[in-house]
């Protein structure tokens, strides 16, 4: 039985008093991340010098006894080292380049502060933040076994509070099964998999595309600064917070479903961030969330003791023949259905047909055929020099 981190979310309802408090919270630690970000930069490009998080701490220290920043002290100082731990996390994916230069936090922008275990108290299934003399009034979808070792409270740009625990839970593996898929990822269907099914898209855009549409207009039309403006503001929220639930409870079932069912699931690898440069097809591709498919599928076949596999993005998929390997000159994207000159086989799929190669070079990378063949093709090579 493995032991793994897993994420349990839950909105929560805080009384007035809360609302204020984490309201001070939030402020604070988007004024430390934004400081210490302007301070890191000028830093830099000014006298060529180096901040570490180490650094950024020390600071805080001091600038929470400056005069003109003495509100900082009125937050959990836990929340306030995590945001420089947060600033010190986005420069690193940056120096990677993993991630693009950090930006300045926002008011009107999703607000959040992640507390230790030094900075919350666990008991008896309630929580209490620190400074707070009140548990949250939490809305309790399931349960989760062991203790957090930490938290994160959330608002939304919709109003809605959250609370994340990060659990560490045994996590037994499920049953072997015999089953093995290979899932083609397209735009009209969702998934397309090896064994001839096709899953359709929601399209949760275009169900909400009209109503968000009409609100965005009549948001562009409201003063700004005003309180019809606040309110015209959050009708929109709402709709991209309900849109966004949508897509991730649709891609949560389906990448469920396909790790419970199949022992090996082969998948091909999608640079989503190239195919968004495409104009006409970038909204549908985002409304798909291929990333989040296989982002999901990733980690839940660690938790559940399956086999996820990746083929490489030039694999010909959609051009090979599955029935005898012969790989078309071309095949543009209005060609559902085809003929193989070599063997002679009518009417194959383009994505079913795409699905099964998925499958079959994933069952080759996992039985370790393409690092033979390499093997193969060195020892060739040097033997003929």
């Amino acid at each position: 039985m493995a032991t793994v981190l897993r994420a349990y979310r839950y909105r929560f309802y805080p009384t007035p008093e809360q609302a204020e408090q984490l309201a001070r919270t939030f402020g604070c630690v988007r004024f430390v991340y934004n400081h210490f970000l302007r301070e890191r930069t000028d830093a830099w490009f000014e006298r060529q010098e180096r901040m570490g998080y180490n650094a950024t701490a020390k600071a805080l220290t001091h600038l929470k006894k400056q005069p003109e920043t003495a509100f900082l002290a009125e937050v959990s100082n836990v929340c306030l080292q995590q945001s420089l731990r947060h600033l010190d996390r986005a420069f690193a994916n940056f120096f990677k380049g993993q991630a693009r230069y950090p930006t300045f936090k926002k008011k009107l922008r999703k607000q959040s502060a992640t507390y230790m275990a030094n900075g919350f108290r666990w008991r008896d299934g309630q929580l209490w933040l620190a400074k707070q003399k009140d548990p949250l009034n939490i809305r309790w979808s399931r349960r989760f076994t062991g203790e957090p070792s930490s938290i994160t409270v959330s608002l939304d740009t919709a109003g809605r509070y959250h609370v994340s625990f990060l659990v560490e839970e045994a996590q037994a593996a499920l049953p072997v099964t015999p089953k093995m898929v290979g899932i083609d990822l397209g735009l009209t269907h969702r998934v397309i998999t090896s064994d001839g099914h096709k899953i359709p898209n929601p399209r949760v855009i275009r169900q909400t595309e009209r109503k968000l549409a009409r609100a965005q207009r009549a948001l562009s039309r409201k003063q700004r600064g005003s309180n019809n403006r606040a309110k015209a503001r959050l009708k929109v929220a709402r709709l991209h917070a309900k849109r966004a639930d949508q897509r991730r409870d649709a891609t949560h079932k389906l990448t469920t479903q396909l790790i419970h069912e199949n022992q090996v699931v082969a998948a091909e690898s999608l640079q989503v961030k190239n195919l968004l440069q495409n104009r006409s097809l970038a909204k549908a591709i985002s409304d798909v969330g291929w990333h989040q498919i296989t982002l999901q599928l990733a980690y839940k076949a660690e938790w559940y003791g399956r086999d996820f596999v990746q083929i490489d993005k030039w694999y010909p998929s959609s051009k090979r023949c599955f029935h005898c390997g012969h790989i078309a000159d071309a095949m543009p994207l209005n060609v559902r259905t085809w003929t193989c000159p070599a063997c002679g086989t009518q009417g194959i799929d383009r994505d079913i047909n795409a699905a099964r190669n998925i499958l079959q070079a994933g069952k080759a990378i996992l039985a370790g055929a393409d690092k033979l063949r390499h093997h193969e093709k060195t020892t060739v090579g040097h033997t003929g020099g």
